[in-house]
């Protein structure tokens, strides 16, 4: 929604009245002096407008507005059609605060100018060490939670502890043709960094390679988590690999699933918050980043009944402790550049559109 400036004409009359004084004041000083001063309008009441892709986001949203007295207006979307949303506003931004998981595709945006740069919330002494290290160089986005950008979930009513996959390159294996399903990079925001992090896991070539012998043995490509999920739950597969907080989730209502972190590494997905360059009202975007990394906005995030799986993540805000239903031990974290998967973005999902989805 555009907003437009509503103090404008009071500021002309205020001009105008002040022009009066002052003229008044010329003839006779004590007339001036005694003369009533115009009053300062009031300022137009603030207004956040946030696009993000988290499950929690209107949860906190409320919250943040509960506590601020901020109007809040959030737009919900899978992070791909909202960077394209993004993207199509560059000449006539709408937004204040984009929120999504994966720090790659926001740096690709501020690669692009877009995101306000060097500045530093009041309250960033809150991240833990892990979430100091995946604070944007140039300071122009955050860290709020950290997942697996991808594990292995697997339907234990189709596969026996025994062919439990135990890295990544088992998933080529007879027991999974035609039974592994993996998100959209173009669509779901904790794909491309699975698909970029496999890359650099693995070098491009072999990487590459990774993906189209996936292929080969029958990958089946969704959209987004919910559909994957969907295929495993309904024996569509035997295997996914999606961000390990939905498996969580899943796990934790009953549903038939074990999760394995591949012995080769996973890849640390952080979610990210960013401020536009030109938010329409850059003020309130500040009070809204720093509530989100604050205790309290972290409560709110971390409830299930808020963000269902999106909440089974690990924190980065000190003093904040990750539900117990997530595996903490035994998993070999690997952080993606997100530098140069930025740079690589565009041509990465590319070739997995021509290459693998099609």
């Amino acid at each position: 929604m555009k907003r437009f400036n509503v103090t404008k004409l009071p500021l002309v009359i205020m001009s105008f009245v002040l022009l009066g004084a002052t003229i008044t004041g010329c003839a006779t000083s004590k007339v001036a002096t005694n003369a009533p001063v115009a009053a300062t309008p009031s300022a137009a009441p603030k207004e956040l407008v946030f696009y993000s892709a988290q499950g929690y986001d209107d949860p906190v949203g409320k919250a943040f507005q509960a506590k601020t007295g901020i109007k809040v207006n959030l737009v919900d979307d899978s992070t791909g059609p909202l960077v394209a949303k993004i993207e199509a506003e560059k000449s006539n931004s709408h937004w204040d605060v984009a929120w999504f998981d994966g720090d790659a595709t926001m740096q690709a945006l501020d690669n692009e100018g877009l995101l306000l740069q060097g500045w530093t919330p009041n309250n960033a002494s809150n991240l833990t060490q892990l979430g100091q290290s995946l604070i944007a160089p140039d300071k122009s986005y955050y860290p709020a939670s950290t997942t697996a950008a991808a594990a292995i979930g697997v339907n234990t009513q189709m596969v026996s502890p025994a062919q439990y996959p135990k890295d990544w390159s088992d998933l080529l294996g007879p027991t999974f043709k035609n039974s592994v399903a993996m998100n959209d990079p173009s669509i779901s925001g904790p794909t491309f960094p699975y698909v970029s992090g496999i890359l650099q896991l693995m070098g491009e070539a072999q990487g590459k390679q990774f993906y189209t012998s996936l292929k080969a043995n029958g990958l089946k490509v969704f959209p987004t988590n919910d559909n994957t999920l969907q295929a495993l739950l309904t024996k569509q597969v035997k295997a996914v690999t999606i961000q390990d907080s939905a498996l969580v989730e899943a796990k934790q209502k009953g549903d038939p699933i074990e999760i394995i972190y591949p012995s080769s590494g996973v890849f640390t997905l952080p979610g990210v918050i960013a401020i536009n360059k030109n938010a329409p009202d850059i003020e309130a975007a500040k009070q809204f980043v720093e509530y989100v990394l604050s205790q309290e906005g972290q409560k709110v995030m971390i409830d299930p009944k808020n963000g269902g799986g999106d909440s089974y993540f690990n924190p980065v805000i000190t003093g904040i402790e990750p539900d117990p239903a997530r595996q903490q031990s035994s998993i070999n974290w690997i952080k993606v550049d997100p530098i140069k998967a930025a740079q690589n973005e565009n041509d990465i999902k590319k070739w997995f559109h021509d290459t693998i989805t099609q």
